[in-house]
């Protein structure tokens, strides 16, 4: 059972103090839900503001704390982490919750992720519903406490229910993944919903993810699935970026639109999504929606493959096979291919199988080259299966041709005696 303190709402105010209040406070303090914002809302004025309130009310924890909250969504760590921590160390909700994420962090302050679950903790027993959400990770993720998928659940509902975005997101994907609860795509589904409503840009992804594979509604529902995309893409969310490029290079519930699929794969990969590399690469090198350009496709490839795409490791160990790009390279090419193969990639499989049969980069060596095959083929890779059927065949038609090409060599004739 989760108990919970009702935050008290500051006895004596003034007009500097509502002015900072307005400026800088949650929405999810109690008495400032109507004129609290989101941190990404706050503006530089809100800095002035709320010094100015400071210097009639130096000691106020609630001052200290929307003057440290202010400078951080300004990015002025420096400013922000002194006033925190001593808004912290007095209770004040909001600054237990900055200041104890910074330590599970651990970026701008040693990190301590023990200290930092405590302080999360002490805010959100205290009902104040973007530290449940806080803590409910830290529960998660096994930051500064050990992971417990059920508390998880309870706090991420708690937050949910008190109208967090993300927190309405994460409790969703709790519900998609069944952890700490049954797993239940209808539930996960409405909270996504709800979260999208609200405006978070992951609950717009995901319920995007749900409309494509038919989740929601029992079959794909591209259009649907391509707005939510689209809601999330505007607000920079780089995965949303990538589907939706998937989306408009196929043509899949909107315009067929391969320039603008390589648009928005170029963002999301200027983003560090490896997906969005590898499609990038892929129509570069086939001079999709842009022109072609190898040298371009060699580059995004190494991008994927160094972020952990087999895919693209593959990929990239071709180009250097054939000298797409630049000259041909085999040891490079061996290397990639080894490192997609390594990762149980059929495709890597297949190809290393290839350069094995060939003697490319390695001696040749048939049998490594059929056990590669086979290894591919048991993934259900058609072409790795061909490729070992075609070798065996090639295989046992060298067998049964004779050494001497099949010529029928004669005695002697009597008569050359």
């Amino acid at each position: 059972m989760l108990l919970l303190t009702v935050l008290s709402s500051p006895a004596v105010a003034g007009e500097a103090y509502d002015a900072c209040a307005a400026a800088a406070a949650s929405q999810y303090e109690w008495g400032y839900e109507t004129i609290g914002r989101d941190r990404w809302q706050i503006d530089a004025s809100a800095v002035d503001i709320c010094e100015a309130a400071r210097a009639e009310d130096p000691d106020s924890p609630a001052l200290k704390a929307w003057l440290g909250r202010a400078y951080d969504a300004l990015g002025d760590s420096t400013s922000a982490v002194p006033l925190l921590e001593a808004a912290a160390a007095e209770g004040n909700p909001v600054a237990l919750t900055l200041f104890g994420d910074m330590l599970i962090v651990g970026e701008v302050v040693a990190q301590d992720m023990v200290r930092g679950a405590g302080m999360l903790q002490q805010a959100a027993d205290m009902g104040f519903a973007p530290a449940m959400d806080s803590l409910a990770l830290s529960f998660d993720y096994a930051e500064g406490v050990e992971r417990d998928w059920d508390l998880a659940s309870r706090w991420y509902r708690a937050a949910a229910t008190a109208g967090v975005p993300r927190a309405q997101t994460n409790l969703a994907l709790m519900y998609l993944d069944g952890l700490g609860l049954d797993a239940d795509p209808v539930a996960a589904a409405a909270w996504f919903q709800r979260a999208a409503r609200n405006g978070d840009a992951r609950g717009q992804y995901h319920l995007g993810r749900l409309y494509e594979n038919g989740t929601v509604t029992g079959e794909p529902d591209y259009g649907a699935a391509a707005e939510q995309y689209r809601l999330a893409t505007e607000q920079g969310y780089a995965l949303a970026a990538n589907a939706l490029g998937y989306l408009k290079q196929h043509g899949y519930g909107t315009s067929l639109d391969p320039a603008a699929a390589a648009e928005l794969y170029g963002k999301a990969a200027d983003d560090g999504i490896a997906a969005a590399q590898l499609n990038l690469a892929l129509l570069y090198e086939d001079g999709i929606g842009v022109e072609q350009d190898f040298a371009a496709a060699r580059r995004l490839y190494r991008q994927a493959a160094d972020n952990g795409l087999s895919d693209a490791a593959a990929n990239l160990g071709l180009m250097y096979l054939h000298g797409d790009g630049g000259a041909v390279d085999l040891e490079k090419a061996l290397h990639f291919t080894e490192r997609a193969a390594d990762d149980g990639n059929p495709i890597g499989f297949t190809n290393l199988g290839y350069l094995y049969e060939h003697g490319h980069g390695v001696a040749v060596d048939t049998e490594r080259a059929l056990e590669l095959y086979r290894r591919a083929a048991d993934l259900g890779y058609a072409p790795g299966a061909d490729s070992h059927a075609a070798l065996l065949a090639a295989l046992a038609a060298a067998r049964d041709t004779p050494a001497d090409g099949g010529l029928k060599v004669y005695p002697p004739s009597k008569l050359d005696n």
